[in-house]
């Protein structure tokens, strides 16, 4: 028995037939648009360590430090004197060799994170300065926020200043040397971000919300304590003040935490998608990190579901000036504390 087939409805079925052929080409082709686009950025993007000689004999070590007699001494110092060694410069005078981290094999690894202020005519300086410190053995992510006052040796330049005049002086390599001293352990990966690009992905995500403890003035703008919407420009400002926040250059580094929380939640919804390709522009033009694409490839597959807690740490001091110029003084004993706290975080232990 056959079946007669209305010709409307037969064209009806050929046109959805070649709809959803199309949108199944479209969104393939879409895909690897995506992915094309995304590979080119992290090739253009990446930027190994370089070398910048050590100061001195580069052998100088934190008081206290691992396995020291300082405050913070003792076990997770003998643990890690390793790491230690490596991050004081004994083991390569140079400063050319890094430790090897292996992501494939879930290695514990630290990450400088440098928001760099990059204008017309100026070198810049590095404003936001994270060290983060993962471990996906212990399921967590140890993150300091170094006030960018700190009063500290400049790694190659054979000077004391503030610790973010190291960027303007040897740029990323550095300022990756400078921390690494200050911390006494090691930065195995790198991730510098201009803040104007940061200014432009706020506003292709459509702005930020964020929670304002007190209201305050800066630049003629004026933020009143409370809920607030904000854009890019306003964002970047918000996030710069400090000289009228009554915990300084920590109240400052707080409110840089909401920003980023914030853009960070906005990323990672579905509709974000569309805009990928103008945040890759930004990206592209703004960033730069030693991470390659294996390397990020490696993070996503192997580390993303193993970290549960993000834990923050503060660096504890007080403003002093020296000279007439304000700088923020950490002890001794406050670095030998960060350094056996941060390396026992990255230490291997099956914890």
């Amino acid at each position: 028995m056959s079946v007669k087939r209305n010709p409307l409805v037969k064209r009806v079925l050929v046109i959805a037939s070649a709809a959803v052929l199309l949108l199944v080409l479209g969104a393939g082709g879409y895909a690897w648009y995506l992915y094309h686009e995304t590979t080119d950025t992290i090739s253009d993007i990446y930027q190994p360590i370089g070398t910048v000689p050590p100061a001195g004999d580069g052998t100088q070590a934190v008081a206290g430090g691992a396995g020291g007699a300082g405050a913070g001494g003792g076990a997770a110092g003998e643990a890690t004197g390793a790491v230690q060694l490596a991050a004081s410069g004994d083991a390569d005078p140079s400063g050319t060799a890094r430790r090897i981290v292996d992501l494939n094999a879930k290695d514990p690894f630290t990450v400088l994170l440098l928001g760099v202020d990059e204008r017309s005519g100026d070198v810049g300086r590095s404003d936001t300065i994270m060290v983060v410190g993962v471990n996906p053995a212990k399921h967590s992510v140890l993150l300091y926020n170094i006030p960018r006052d700190t009063r500290t040796e400049i790694v190659g330049k054979g000077t004391t200043d503030k610790i973010n005049h190291a960027y303007a002086f040897g740029g990323v390599d550095m300022s990756i040397r400078t921390v690494e001293r200050f911390m006494n352990v090691p930065i195995d990966y790198y991730v510098k971000v201009n803040m104007e690009g940061f200014e432009r992905i706020i506003d292709i995500l459509g702005g930020v919300s964020v929670d304002n403890p007190f209201g305050f003035t800066i630049d003629g703008v004026t933020y009143p304590q409370g809920r607030l919407e904000l854009d890019g420009e306003n964002a970047l400002l918000y996030s710069r003040m400090r000289y009228d926040d009554p915990k300084g250059d920590i109240g400052r580094i707080e409110r840089q935490q909401s920003v980023l929380g914030e853009l960070i939640g906005k990323a990672k919804r579905l509709k974000t998608v569309a805009k990928l390709p103008d945040i890759l522009d930004q990206i592209r033009e703004n960033a730069k990190t030693n991470l390659t694409l294996d390397d990020m490839k490696a993070l996503f597959d192997n580390y993303r579901k193993e970290i549960d807690t993000v834990s923050k740490d503060q660096v504890n001091g007080g403003g002093q000036r020296i000279g007439g110029i304000y700088y923020y003084m950490v002890s001794e004993q406050e670095r030998a504390r960060m350094h056996d706290k941060l390396a026992a975080q990255l230490a291997d232990d099956g914890v």
